[in-house]
């Protein structure tokens, strides 16, 4: 990937309505010909003669149109369809299909079991829809993040980008979290308050997380990004341990066995920095996650080490495999300014200032996460004092940055997926990762 030039490029709301950029639904076209026989093979009379060959005539039949739209290859650049104009009547992409083995296969073939799935058809609409979006939107962000970019314009960018395609409207479809962009140390939850302009530096290691939901329902993926090939090893690391632990899992599989095989892969690898060779382990107090609706994190937690959780997944759950690679301690600890908060309870502040704040983030956010950007997105000032005494009351949860020792290299990848009656469909696959 190039790093000559800092691109600060930016996805906003077209001006003009999208449906100037019309879909030719003549494009596509399914062309059929079938060969019919006109004549029959005529056998010589005499010694010598040659056979002639068998002559055939092509009948000509209408042309059948297939009428779909232009899928992601009709997207603009930067990104600025929505997604649905570009995949009519819900003909989204369906993610990476793995069929269940073992005790489990007989569901692949099952007709209860396909009866089951026909039972979740919007829901796996509404997924597949917001996987799209994410795909779109990751994989311009990808082609333009590079050293001398802030971080304010890189999420800024996205989360423009996110509510273009997923075309925004509330609990109805937009963005799913604030984007995570932790850099070098710092693993999880740093996104860039007003004022921040921290750039990315040519030797940096860069943590991609941005979520899409439509109708509550979340998708949840993450990738790390470095310009320097010397930490090619942590990030194929982070890449191995999720694809194992997404192979593991599955209907009635308990989650200390999926840590198990996570650690055992991360810890195959060891990456060369400065001369010395360390070891890259995972981070053991983060792990990935079940979604519920309007829910990031919805009880079940997947460890990324081995552990006795006896807890099993079970048929219909959404899930987010997510993994950390660190070159430092293996253990994360809160440090810095917060920006990532959620509602978490239904309590009532004694604050005016914190009444009136809790309104506002009910309206807007509901239980999904928000950062102190969204609310001076939508307006809200001097806040702070009653976002503090909402935090104080356990009414919001804080979610500083989450960091391992300083000099230390974390990476991350993470894909959801959904474990439907047939099939487990990991949901946020692209061609990308």
């Amino acid at each position: 990937m190039s790093v000559a030039d800092s691109t600060t490029a930016d996805i906003g709301l077209p001006e003009e309505k999208v449906a100037e950029l019309a879909i030719d639904k003549n494009d596509n076209v399914e062309k059929e010909s079938d060969d019919d026989e006109d004549g029959e093979e005529e056998e010589g009379a005499g010694e010598g003669e040659k056979t002639q060959k068998k002559k055939r005539k092509n009948k000509k039949k209408n042309k059948k149109k297939k009428k779909t739209g232009l899928g992601a290859a009709g997207q603009t650049s930067p990104p600025s369809i929505p997604v649905s104009q570009l995949f009519p009547n819900n003909s989204y992409s369906v993610g990476q299909i793995c069929d269940y083995v073992d005790d489990n296969k007989y569901r692949t073939t099952s007709e209860e079991m396909r009866a089951r799935d026909r039972l979740s058809e919007q829901k796996l609409v509404d997924l597949r829809r917001a996987a799209e979006v994410h795909r779109e939107v990751r994989q311009y962000a990808r082609s333009v993040i590079r050293p001398g970019m802030d971080l304010t314009t890189i999420a800024e960018m996205i989360e423009n980008g996110t509510r273009t395609l997923v075309e925004e409207r509330g609990f109805e479809s937009g963005i799913g979290f604030p984007t995570g962009l932790s850099i070098n140390h710092c693993a999880a939850h740093y996104t860039p308050n007003a004022g921040d302009f921290v750039e990315i530096k040519e030797d940096d290691v860069l943590k991609v997380d941005f979520g899409v939901h439509v109708n509550g329902h979340i998708i949840d993926s993450a990738f790390t990004m470095a310009w320097n090939d010397r930490y090619k090893p942590l990030l194929d690391a982070v890449k191995d341990a999720t694809n194992t632990g997404i192979r593991e899992a599955g209907i009635d599989v308990r989650l200390g066995d999926i840590g198990a095989a996570i650690q055992e892969v991360m810890e195959s690898y060891e990456i060369e920095l400065d001369g010395k060779v360390l070891p890259i382990r995972p981070i053991r107090n983060l792990c990935g996650h079940n979604i519920g609706q309007y829910l990031i994190h919805s009880g079940k937690s997947v460890p990324i080490v081995a552990n006795r959780d006896q807890t099993r997944m079970e048929e219909g759950e959404l899930f987010a495999i997510e993994t950390f690679g660190t070159t430092g301690s293996g253990y994360v600890q809160e440090e810095g300014v917060c920006s990532h908060y959620a509602k978490t309870s239904d309590g009532q502040p004694r604050l005016p200032s914190a009444k009136k704040l809790l309104h506002s983030i009910t309206k807007n956010f509901g239980t999904l996460p928000f950062c102190r950007r969204y609310l001076d997105r939508i307006g809200e000032k001097q806040y702070y004092l009653g976002l503090r005494h909402l935090v104080d009351q356990d009414i919001v949860t804080a979610y500083p940055p989450l960091v391992d020792i300083k000099g230390s290299y974390t990476a991350q990848a993470e894909h959801t997926f959904i474990l439907r009656p047939t099939v487990k469909e990991v949901l946020s696959r692209g061609d990308d990762y």
